[in-house]
């Protein structure tokens, strides 16, 4: 799975010893304790997300980190026929750190021909995964390994605009204090329903674990069974409902039979809310490939949490309401930074397949991102250049009702005529599962609304070069300290 020239794991990782477990965890744990000036921005301000560490037994193989591939950065936009490429073997990612010196360039992964329909990625990956058989879990567990990075955010907040997303940023992101808490949750939550279910495992997932969380972001909660028969989730999500109810620190839960039933409930004495879901594990999956895109420039973090504040203060971010959800504003965010003329982001999954293959055991996801050596982008647009771009992009440039954005083949693909995309207003592939995750976006008035709050935020933006014009950052900076 891995290359034998590898470069030497020093090279690649600067590692400063095992982390301790988190006396409360019983799948993984947090590090909370580092070294001072280890895992940040170099900033004012809390430090970097910690590390996801799921236990595992170790195996007896080492395994060695491969060469960087050499990154394209000088190319324009591509557009290309829509016919996504069967899954490949995905070398795992992990959050990528901007080093000094560039990348060490190795020659990239091998083409492998198309075989998936487009518009049926189920039945697509059924078929990839008789082609291609799951990669042998050899993966040797190992700390992640955070270099000190001699970057600075501050070199990307050189003018107004970028100042007030640097503050915003740092005054509203999630605090380590708000994770531990959280993972604290689980381990209560995972004891109490192995009474019911044995062998069940619990997992945080979504932006309390990819790092684009702020300090009111809600919970997500994988709940993963395993067997020969695949559990029905109403009925598994039922009977934890009422189990719930006779657990001290559970209030208020609420069975939601949506496309993904969930159980939601809240954190007894507090505003921390909860949804639970069975056997999603594509959220798992790509926690984790956000998670390694999270990591991989520092602008990406302070990017993303503005456009999410921005799109729901102007109520274009709820897709219960038929506008856009939070991880369709992220892909389009990374769409945008992977499609300049010198990009900000490369595409992961292409650079690296085998370290995101979609059928991987759950437990092995973690591992492979740790493997993937720094990128560094040629882009040194500032936050608020790259602010105005992306509203700029969607405002005037990108192409709607011809166009699929994927961030898997950091590309504007043009849209073919299968059931996924057709008559689709807004077209976000998934990259696992390779379906629209804006289906959501079903009335040409809620899709009319957010094309012009795309348009109307770039023309007083451009004009005003200041954040409040077109959020009231003050008022969100202190909203977010009152919910915790």
């Amino acid at each position: 799975m891995f290359p034998r020239s590898a470069v030497p794991r020093e090279q690649l990782f600067y590692s400063y010893g095992p982390y301790p477990p988190l006396p409360v965890s019983q799948t993984y744990n947090y590090n909370h304790q580092r070294p001072p000036g280890v895992n940040n921005f170099f900033v004012p301000g809390p430090q970097r997300f910690p590390t996801y560490e799921w236990k595992f037994r170790p195996l007896p193989t080492p395994v060695h980190p491969p060469y960087t591939p050499t990154m394209t950065n000088g190319r324009k936009r591509q557009n290309v026929e829509y016919s996504p490429h069967v899954v490949k073997r995905q070398r795992l990612e992990s959050p990528s750190h901007p080093l000094i010196a560039s990348p060490i360039p190795r020659t990239p992964p091998p083409h492998r021909p198309d075989r998936a329909v487009a518009g049926s990625s189920r039945s697509s990956f059924a078929d990839s995964d008789r082609s291609y058989p799951s990669p042998p879990a050899h993966i040797q567990p190992q700390v992640a390994a955070v270099p000190e990075c001699a970057n600075s955010l501050q070199i990307y907040a050189k003018d107004k605009l970028s100042c007030q997303m640097v503050e915003l940023f740092e005054e509203c992101q999630q605090q380590d204090s708000d994770l531990a808490r959280k993972e604290l949750c689980r381990t209560r939550l995972q004891k109490d329903i192995q009474s019911v279910f044995g062998v069940a495992r619990l997992y945080l997932t979504g932006s309390s674990m990819n790092g684009l969380g702020c300090r009111s972001s809600d919970a997500d909660m994988c709940l993963v069974i395993k067997g020969n028969k695949k559990p029905d989730p109403i009925h598994v999500l039922s009977v934890l409902q009422r189990l719930f109810k006779s657990l001290p620190y559970v209030e208020r839960t609420h069975l939601i039979r949506a496309k993904v039933p969930i159980l939601r409930f809240k954190e007894k004495g507090s505003d921390l809310e909860f949804d639970l879901n069975i056997n999603n594990t594509v959220g798992i999956r790509n926690t984790f490939l956000l998670r390694s895109y999270a990591y991989a420039d520092l602008r990406i973090r302070p990017m993303i949490l503005v456009v999410k504040k921005w799109a729901r203060h102007n109520r274009i971010n709820d897709a219960s309401k038929g506008t856009l959800s939070s991880y369709t504003l992220v892909l389009m965010v990374l769409h945008y930074l992977q499609t300049l003329k010198e990009p900000v982001l490369p595409s992961l999954q292409r650079d690296y397949p085998d370290y995101f293959y979609p059928f991987m055991d759950i437990d092995m996801v973690p591992e492979g991102p740790k493997h993937i050596p720094p990128y560094r982008s040629r882009n040194e647009s500032s936050l608020g250049e790259l602010l105005l771009g992306f509203l700029k992009y969607y405002a005037t440039d990108f192409r709607w009702d011809r166009q699929v954005i994927s961030v898997r083949e950091a590309k504007a693909l043009p849209k073919n005529n299968s059931q996924t995309w057709r008559n689709k207003f807004i077209c976000v592939e998934e990259p696992f599962e390779r379906n629209n995750v804006a289906r959501a976006v079903h009335e040409k008035m809620k899709f009319d609304a957010i094309k012009a709050e795309f348009a109307e935020s770039y023309r007083i933006l451009q004009d005003r070069k200041d954040l409040n014009s077109i959020l009231p950052v003050r008022t969100i900076i202190n909203k977010e300290s009152s919910r915790r």
